[in-house]
C-alpha cells in the first residue's frame, strides 16, 4: 500500500479543481438528507460543488486594484476555480471571493485587544500578532467567530502569503499556515476528522477514508517490522484525518519517543483488553507530576466526572507508591521478570541486553498494540529505557513479525544498536556530576557477598532489611544523618563483588574515622574509598583502605600534599605514584583500584536507576579516654514511611 495523496501539494503548482472535487464530492456523500444546513447547501448538495463559478480575471484584476497588491499565487490559483468557498473545515461556513475580500483595518479591534495583554517583556511575536488585525487581509464571510486572513508581510520565496486562523474560544494563539493551499488542506482534513467523529462515522466511507484506514493496518505491521518512521508518518496523517485506530497506536510510538504531550492511546487504556498495560503508563506520568490534581488524569483515561475507581485508582496508587510491577505473559514476560532481578541490583545494561534479546518473542494484546509500552511504568526498568534504547526497541522486529525485514533494508535510519550507559570501573566518578556541584562520595565494595546481605555484613543502623528501590533524589528527600552514617544505595559491582554507594557524604574527619572495611571483611576482602573536591579551604581528599578475614591489610589517605598511609600497599595503588609531588589524578587512582579488584560501579544506575538502600552504622570511632562526642541526628522518612529508621542517637 502506498502512502495516500489526501494532503499532497506541496510548492507553488497545486490542483485546485481536482482537489475541491473530491472534497465537495465526500461532503455531499456524507450528508443526510434530513440533515439542517446553511443557505446554498441544497443548491451545493444537487451541484454536488462547495465552490461557485470561476472567478473571470477582470474580477481578479479588479480585487487586485481595489487591494493594491498582486494575490500570492495559491489563492491566485484557486479563485480560478472557484470564487469562493463553502464549508471551509467545520467552523468557516463561507470564505470570501473577489466581491467580499478586504483589507481587515482592525474592524473587530482584535489588534487593541491584543495589545492589553502585553507587557515590557512582550516578545518580538506577541507584539507582531497585535499588529496583523490592522495590516492583514480578511478572507472570511461567515464562521463560527473563526477570522481567516492573509499576512502580506508573511511572504515565503514563492510569493505566498501565510494565513493566520483565530478563535476567542479557542484560548490558543493565532494559527499560522505557510500559504493558502496549506490552510485549504487543514480545512479539509478538519472535515474528515469532525465527520469521523460523529455518531454515524461508519457512513462515512470514501476512496479517501478507504486509503487512510489501509494505511493504518500498513502502519501498525511497519511498526511491528522495525519501521517505525514510516508508521508514524502513515499514522500522522491518518490521525490529522480523524481515523480510528490511528492515535490510538501513534500515541504508543509517541510516547516511546519520548512526547507524551496529549497522548493518552486514544482511548485505548479504558478498553478491557489494554487497561492493564496502559493504564500504568498513563498513571507513572501523571504521578511524576506532583503539582497535578487528579482531574486531568480522570480527563485521560475516561472517568470524568466520576471518581476513579477500580483499575484506574489501583493504577494510580501503585504509581505513587512505585509499585507497579509489569508482567506480560510468555517468553518476553520471563525475560522482563529476569531483567527487573538485574535492574534492582544495578545491572541496567545487563537488563536491557536482556529485553533486547527476547523483543522478537513479545506478542500484543490486541491488534491495537504495537509495542511493550508498559515497561515505562515499571519502575525499576523505565529507567533503563533510555531514548535512544527507546528507540532501537521501536526499530526491532517483534510481535510476530521478527522474521521480517524492516522497510528500507537491513535496518531503518535509527535503528542503530544503543551504546551500554554505564562505562566498566571506577574512574567515571572523577567527572561525574550528580545533581548539583558537590562532588563528594564514599563507598564500600565487599567481596563474596550478595548484595542483599551487606546491611548484615557492613552493620546497618536499625533493621536490617533493605528499602525499597528508590531513585537518588527521593533518598535525598528523606532528610539528613548524622555526618558519620550513610544513606547507602546497595547493587553488585562485578563478578563476585557487591557495593554499598554514598553519593553525598558529609566532610571527612581522618581523626575520628572508622573504616567500615574491616567490619565488611569477614568473608572475604572488603575496599572503602573516600573521595571529595577542593571546597570551602580544604584540599581535596582521597582515601583507601583495604580489609581481608576482619583485618586491615593497608590503607591510605591523600588530603593535598599530605599522605598518611599504613600496611602493605601494593606497588599498583602506592599514593606516592597515583599522586606524585601533589599532582592530583583521582581517575588512575579509580582505575588502579577497579583493575586490583576487578570492580565496577554502575553509573546509570547511581544516577539514573531505582536501587535498594539501607542507613549504616557509624563510620566514626568510639571515643577513646578523654573524648567526648555529640552527634546531632534527623529523622529521615515521613509518618507515611514505616522504614524510617529511629530517632536521634548520641
Amino acid at each position: 500500500m502506498t502512502e495516500t495523496n489526501a494532503s499532497t501539494g506541496a510548492g507553488p503548482e497545486f490542483g485546485w479543481r481536482e482537489f475541491l472535487t473530491r472534497w465537495s464530492e465526500e461532503w455531499a456523500g456524507a450528508r443526510d438528507p434530513g440533515e439542517e444546513g446553511l443557505d446554498g447547501d441544497e443548491e451545493a448538495l444537487r451541484a454536488r460543488w462547495l465552490g461557485f463559478a470561476p472567478a473571470t480575471p477582470e474580477r481578479i484584476a479588479a480585487l487586485e486594484e481595489r487591494l493594491g497588491r498582486r494575490l500570492p499565487p495559491s489563492y491566485r490559483s484557486f479563485l480560478e476555480v472557484t470564487d469562493g468557498w463553502r464549508h471551509a473545515g467545520g467552523f468557516v461556513y463561507l470564505l470570501g471571493g473577489t466581491e467580499h475580500v478586504r483589507w481587515h483595518r482592525d474592524e473587530a479591534g482584535l489588534g487593541e485587544m491584543f495589545r492589553e495583554y502585553l507587557d515590557e517583556d512582550a516578545s518580538p511575536e506577541e507584539i507582531d500578532e497585535a499588529d496583523l488585525w490592522d495590516r492583514a487581509l480578511d478572507l472570511g464571510v461567515e464562521s463560527d467567530a473563526v477570522y481567516v486572513v492573509m499576512d502580506p508581510q508573511d511572504v515565503d520565496e514563492h510569493g505566498e502569503w501565510a494565513v493566520y486562523t483565530w478563535a476567542p474560544w479557542r484560548a490558543s494563539p493565532p494559527e499560522r499556515h505557510g500559504a493558502f493551499r496549506d490552510f485549504m488542506q487543514e480545512m479539509y482534513r478538519e472535515f474528515h476528522s469532525l465527520r469521523a467523529d460523529r455518531d454515524d462515522a461508519p457512513q462515512f466511507a470514501n476512496a479517501t477514508t478507504e486509503a487512510l484506514d489501509a494505511n493504518v493496518s500498513e502502519a501498525r505491521r511497519d511498526a511491528l517490522r522495525g519501521d517505525y518512521e514510516r508508521a508514524e508518518r502513515l499514522l500522522t496523517e491518518a490521525r490529522e484525518f480523524g481515523r480510528p485506530r490511528a492515535k490510538a497506536l501513534l500515541d504508543q510510538i509517541k510516547w516511546l519517543l519520548g512526547d507524551t504531550y496529549l497522548a493518552d492511546f486514544g482511548g485505548l487504556a479504558a478498553d478491557p483488553v489494554y487497561e492493564q498495560e496502559l493504564l500504568p503508563v498513563l498513571a507513572a506520568e501523571h504521578a511524576e507530576e506532583s503539582w497535578r490534581d487528579d482531574d486531568s488524569f480522570k480527563f485521560r483515561v475516561g472517568a470524568v466526572p466520576a471518581e476513579l475507581t477500580g483499575p484506574a485508582e489501583q493504577a494510580l496508587r501503585q504509581a505513587r507508591e512505585r509499585t507497579f510491577v509489569y508482567a506480560p505473559e510468555g517468553p518476553f514476560g520471563a525475560a522482563v521478570r529476569a531483567a527487573r532481578e538485574q535492574a534492582r541490583w544495578g545491572e541496567t545494561d545487563a537488563a536491557w541486553h536482556t529485553l533486547l534479546a527476547a523483543l522478537p518473542e513479545w506478542r500484543p494484546l490486541g491488534p491495537d498494540q504495537l509495542a511493550p509500552v508498559g515497561l515505562l511504568a515499571d519502575p525499576l526498568l523505565a529507567p533503563v529505557l533510555t531514548a535512544e534504547r527507546r528507540r532501537e526497541l521501536l526499530a526491532t522486529p517483534r510481535g510476530g513479525e521478527a522474521t521480517g525485514t524492516p522497510r528500507g533494508g537491513e535496518a531503518t535510519g535509527t535503528a542503530c544498536p544503543a551504546a551500554d550507559v554505564s562505562p566498566d570501573g571506577l574512574a567515571w566518578l572523577a567527572d561525574r556530576e550528580l545533581d548539583g556541584p558537590r562532588q563528594a562520595y564514599r563507598f564500600v565494595l565487599v567481596e563474596g557477598v550478595e548484595a542483599r546481605e551487606l546491611p548484615a555484613v557492613i552493620g546497618a543502623k536499625g533493621d536490617t532489611a533493605l528499602r525499597a528501590p528508590m531513585a537518588r533524589w527521593e533518598a535525598d528527600a528523606r532528610g539528613s544523618l548524622p555526618y558519620d552514617e550513610a544513606l547507602v544505595a546497595v547493587g553488585r559491582a562485578g563478578p563476585g563483588w557487591s557495593f554499598a554507594f554514598d553519593a553525598d557524604p558529609l566532610p571527612f574527619h581522618a581523626p575520628r574515622f572508622a573504616s567500615p572495611a574491616v567490619a565488611a571483611s569477614r568473608n572475604g576482602r572488603a575496599v572503602v574509598v573516600w573521595a571529595a573536591p577542593a571546597e570551602h579551604g580544604q584540599p581535596a581528599l582521597f582515601h583507601l583502605s583495604v580489609a581481608e578475614r576482619g583485618e586491615e591489610r593497608y590503607a591510605c589517605t591523600v588530603q593535598g600534599t599530605a599522605v598518611e598511609r599504613s600496611g602493605d600497599i601494593p606497588e599498583a595503588l602506592d599514593p606516592e605514584r597515583l599522586f606524585r609531588q601533589g599532582r592530583w589524578d583521582e581517575a588512575a587512582a579509580l582505575a588502579a583500584i577497579a583493575a586490583a579488584f576487578g570492580v565496577s560501579l554502575p553509573r546509570h544506575a547511581l544516577t539514573e536507576g531505582r536501587l535498594h538502600t539501607f542507613v549504616t552504622r557509624s563510620w566514626t570511632r568510639p571515643p577513646g579516654p578523654g573524648e567526648t562526642y555529640l552527634v546531632a541526628s534527623v529523622r529521615i522518612g515521613t509518618p507515611e514511611d514505616p522504614q524510617a529508621p529511629d530517632g536521634p542517637d548520641a
